[in-house]
């Protein structure tokens, strides 16, 4: 303690000592004191002049500091000491009063610098992290602040060091579920620094559980109402989530995005949006879309979409996109989440078409945001947010896209003028001052038609009234005059690339405009001219429609046949100028930016020319029209009767396919009739085991009964000579015996015939099941024919044994009568005797309730024989049912074989047919690139294939 009174700055008579030499003293005395306090008040002085004296710590200490953390790890306090003078030696994270202006950079390059000394040393890393792992909070804390800066200054190297530590990633992991709010925080921030840009460690950690610790962090802290915790959790789960397909699934296979639904459950009140929540709110909304982006794989994304609407998620965002006082960042932000949720996903996009706004009366989401959009008033990225939503939301839906379209059409047009549709919202748009709404509402326009030949054809009915007195024109005709007037580069861009859309791989729509004679002239006129820069773009794509009308062109148009504007471009621009034009596209700044993604982002409204999806139509369309302008008219022909050869071939193709599924579906038809047929099968097995069991019981209270009457019948055989009618009617009794197990054998007999006759139904059934090929179909035929003859004499010989059974019945019965005829006349008899009356009269009692039991015996065997027989009606219908069945599956096998033989001759004669077309094209010069029409052949070759051997 005297000696840091003198380097502290106690009283002293002589000159005072500089930094640097007091650093040294202090160093000094960490290395050679053997007492732990006088270590441990050096460790402290050189905490204190950490700051200050940073360098000279850092170059002097730094070693030290270290040996002190391997040896004195005992001692907690002088262990935070070290920890806390490593960290303000390496982080730069300096107290304001403390920064100069041109320390900053200095401040950067001494961290980086200082961390790269520490690392040097794996063992330093791994010592750390051994550190972090003690519960003292002078131990843990400074740890996790120390490693934190570490990955600050060298994230990737300290990352590795890590990775290959053992446990390294799990120990860091503890620091979430410490119950000290300070270190689980700074945990965080040291998880966020861990996890940036390396998906190794990513994985590890959404393993060892951390979704499920953030999402209770961020429960705990109040959800979007927490503070800076709910922020750091986000940015931590951003990290995890971004780019990372497998954690995506992980996160979306936990059911972890259910528990985001809670998120946006944002109240009504206006004054509940501090500026944290804004922040929250936000990183929320960009955690959905993490989950959900476009440039995800798409079944990750597809089922990600359906698992937020099923969630109720898409519905609470769909109530905060209607809600009111929401600030402007988080409802564009919204509305760009929706998108991408909706993105598509038809059940999704059909949820959002159904949802309206809170008005009176209530309109249609999709309209109210279209408003915002054509509003000139409303912010730039709102209305750029609501283009994108519209565009995800016509993304691959057909049906929207229709809807939309229909609300342009004479027949839906609302006459009285009630309701705004999205329709004329979008003709304002496109015809309105504002050239910014003029390029919303031709993209939105365009979108409407992607890849939907049927609506563009529709769209050619549309007729505007220009003002009162003229005729209507056309929706074409008029973007065309729109064109022709000059109006802004922004506008007749958006028209420009609506028409393109439009006209694409759609004829019609290329004949009416080729119809107005001034459309032609009008392109040649504007591609042929040397104007600047900015009207460069709006020649590229003048280039690109007359291309367009070119190479979709159907020549039902004398006057503008291929030949005839070819021969035009020829003259009046010159091929070479031509393509040098079209090229102008591809090679602007704005176009390589909108290729990117498919959100609209743009730094400002002038750089809005391009979309998304049209930069997909140039690149598609740019090399097949330079080829189309060089092609000469033999060519045409040539290629024109390739493509109706491959039409053909692909309408033949698709005609069979067509055949083979509903042979497909005939054939599922049948295998279910036979499960049916599986299944009543079973239910009656069962039904004669049951009865087996019945019979069963009957053979064992008869069993009973015999004896019972055997010994009867011992006891009175004693009195013979004065019970002569009663031996008789025991020999008849026996009798009766003898023929009811005689009938019960013939009935087991029967039971057997009846087994056999099942088991030849199973085996008629299982050879039905293998009609599918040639050779058992020609084997079942034949097996089919001898099981139904065995079948036929098996039920003949059933039904006379039947018949044979119910007369032995009839005979039975007709004894038994007999027998109470013999009992009714030997009563008399019985009476000579007074001696033996009592023993008569029971005996007689005795052996009336015996042939009485007899008698229900005899009438429950008839009451099974009738069922045995309607079961063995029921099974003969049956297998004449299954008859037909096979005979019309042999008949339908033998018609499909056939048809599968035309249609593989018939193949084979269009491979050939079209293998000798592709050599003339090639001996032509011409290349032959048509990559979709071979993938649909082999696509059809496969599915032959397959549906052959499904067959075989």
């Amino acid at each position: 303690m005297n000696f840091l009174r003198g380097v502290m700055g106690g009283p002293s008579a002589g000159p005072q000592p500089s930094g640097a030499e007091t650093i040294q003293k202090l160093c000094d005395r960490v290395a050679s004191s053997t007492l732990l306090d006088d270590r441990r008040d050096a460790v402290r002085a050189l905490k204190s002049l950490s700051k200050k004296y940073r360098l000279e710590v850092g170059i002097q200490a730094m070693e030290h500091l270290i040996h002190v953390l391997q040896t004195d790890r005992s001692d907690s306090e002088i262990i935070g000491y070290a920890l806390d003078t490593l960290y303000n030696v390496i982080s730069n994270d300096l107290e304001e009063e403390e920064q100069e202006e041109n320390l900053p950079k200095q401040v950067d390059d001494l961290g980086s610098q200082f961390t790269e000394i520490f690392i040097k040393q794996q063992e330093n890393v791994t010592l750390l992290l051994t550190l972090v792992e003690e519960f003292d909070f002078h131990v843990r804390w400074p740890g996790v602040k120390l490693l934190t800066s570490l990955l600050k200054q060298q994230g990737p190297q300290v990352q590795q060091i890590i990775l290959v530590s053992p446990m390294g990633v799990s120990r860091l992991m503890d620091l979430l579920a410490d119950s000290r709010e300070v270190i689980r925080n700074d945990g965080v921030l040291l998880l966020q620094q861990l996890t940036k840009s390396n998906a190794a460690i990513q994985k590890i950690v959404a393993f060892e559980n951390a979704f499920e610790r953030l999402l209770d962090i961020i429960t705990e802290e109040g959800n979007s109402d927490g503070g800076i915790v709910v922020e750091d959790c986000l940015l931590l789960l951003q990290n995890l989530l971004k780019n990372n397909n497998s954690n995506q699934n992980f996160f979306k296979e936990g059911s972890y995005i259910q528990r985001m639904k809670p998120w946006f459950e944002v109240g009504d009140d206006n004054c509940g949006w501090s500026a944290q929540k804004v922040t929250n709110l936000h990183l929320m909304l960009q955690l959905v879309r993490v989950l959900v982006s476009p440039t995800n794989p798409p079944g990750a994304t597809s089922s990600c979409q359906k698992a937020m609407f099923h969630c109720g998620l898409l519905q609470q965002l769909c109530t905060i996109l209607m809600a009111t006082g929401v600030p402007a960042d988080i409802l564009t932000e919204t509305i760009n989440t929706v998108s991408e949720v909706i993105r598509g996903c038809q059940m999704n996009q059909d949820y959002f078409a159904s949802v309206n706004a809170p008005s009176n009366p209530p309109r249609p989401a999709i309209v109210v945001l279209l408003m915002s959009m054509v509003n000139e008033r409303q912010p730039f990225v709102l209305r750029c947010a609501v283009l994108y939503c519209f565009q995800c939301f016509l993304y691959k839906n057909q049906k929207g896209q229709g809807e939309i379209v229909s609300t342009l059409l004479p027949s839906t047009i609302d006459a009285t003028g009630n309701s705004v549709s999205a329709g004329q919202l979008l003709c304002g748009g496109l015809f309105s001052t504002d050239s910014l709404s003029n390029w919303c509402a031709a993209v939105a326009l365009a979108h409407a038609l992607q890849e939907n030949a049927t609506l563009k054809e529709q769209l050619l009915r549309v007729q505007l009234a220009t003002s009162i007195g003229n005729p209507p024109v056309s929706l074409l005709q008029q973007c065309t005059n729109i064109l022709s007037q000059g109006s802004k580069v922004q506008t007749r861009v958006g028209l420009l690339m609506l028409l393109c859309t439009w006209l694409s791989n759609c004829s019609i729509a290329v004949t009416h405009f080729l119809h107005n004679p001034a459309n032609v002239p009008f392109l040649t006129g504007q591609i042929a001219e040397n104007l600047g820069e900015e009207e460069q773009l709006v020649q590229g794509l003048c280039a690109l429609l007359l291309g367009i009308s070119i190479y979709y062109n159907d020549n039902s148009l004398e006057n503008y046949r291929k030949e005839k504007l070819k021969q035009l471009i020829e003259k009046r621009i010159g091929r070479e100028n031509f393509i040098e034009k079209l090229g102008f596209i591809s090679k602007h700044e704005l176009y390589s930016r909108a290729a990117q993604k498919p959100q609209p982002s743009f730094s400002s409204p002038d750089h809005m020319m391009f979309d998304h999806e049209f930069t997909k139509l140039v690149k598609e369309l740019e090399g097949v029209i330079s080829k189309a302008i060089y092609k000469s008219s033999e060519e045409d022909k040539k290629e024109e009767e390739v493509k109706k050869t491959l039409e053909q071939h692909d309408n033949i193709v698709t005609h069979y396919k067509k055949v083979i599924r509903e042979q497909d579906q005939e054939l599922e038809e049948l295998k279910q009739q036979i499960n049916t047929l599986k299944s009543q099968n079973e239910q009656l097995q069962a039904t004669v085991t049951q009865q087996v069991s019945q019979i069963q019981q009957h053979k064992d209270q008869y069993n009973l009964l015999k004896v019972q009457l055997g010994k009867d019948t011992q006891h009175h055989n004693s009195h013979g000579d004065t019970f002569q009618m009663n031996s008789i009617q025991t020999e008849e009794v026996s009798k009766l015996k003898e023929e009811l197990e005689e009938w019960k054998t013939k009935h087991e007999l029967l039971q057997g015939q009846l087994r056999e006759k099942d088991s030849v139904i199973e085996k008629l059934k299982s050879s039905h099941l293998e009609v599918g090929t040639e050779q058992s179909s020609q084997t079942s035929k034949s097996g089919g024919l001898e099981h139904n003859n065995e079948l036929q004499k098996e039920l003949e010989r059933l039904r006379s044994q039947i018949q044979l059974q119910s007369a032995e019945i009839s005979q039975l019965q007709t004894e038994n009568q007999k027998l109470q005829v013999m009992n009714a006349t030997a009563d008399p008899v019985l009476g000579h005797s007074s001696a033996t009356a009592a023993q008569n009269s029971e005996w007689k009692g005795r052996l009336e309730q015996e042939i009485k039991e007899l008698k229900s015996e005899v009438k429950a065997l008839s009451e099974e024989k009738a069922s045995l027989k309607e079961h063995l009606d029921s099974s003969s219908s049956t297998v004449a049912i299954l008859q037909d069945e096979k005979s019309k599956l042999q008949q339908e096998v033998a018609e499909s074989k056939k048809e599968q033989d035309d249609l593989l001759v018939l193949l084979a004669d269009q491979d050939q047919k079209l293998s000798a077309l592709k050599i003339k094209l090639k001996d032509l010069g011409v290349p032959v690139e048509d990559e979709d029409d071979i993938e649909s052949g082999d696509q059809g070759d496969e599915d032959e294939d397959g549906d052959e051997e499904e067959q075989d």
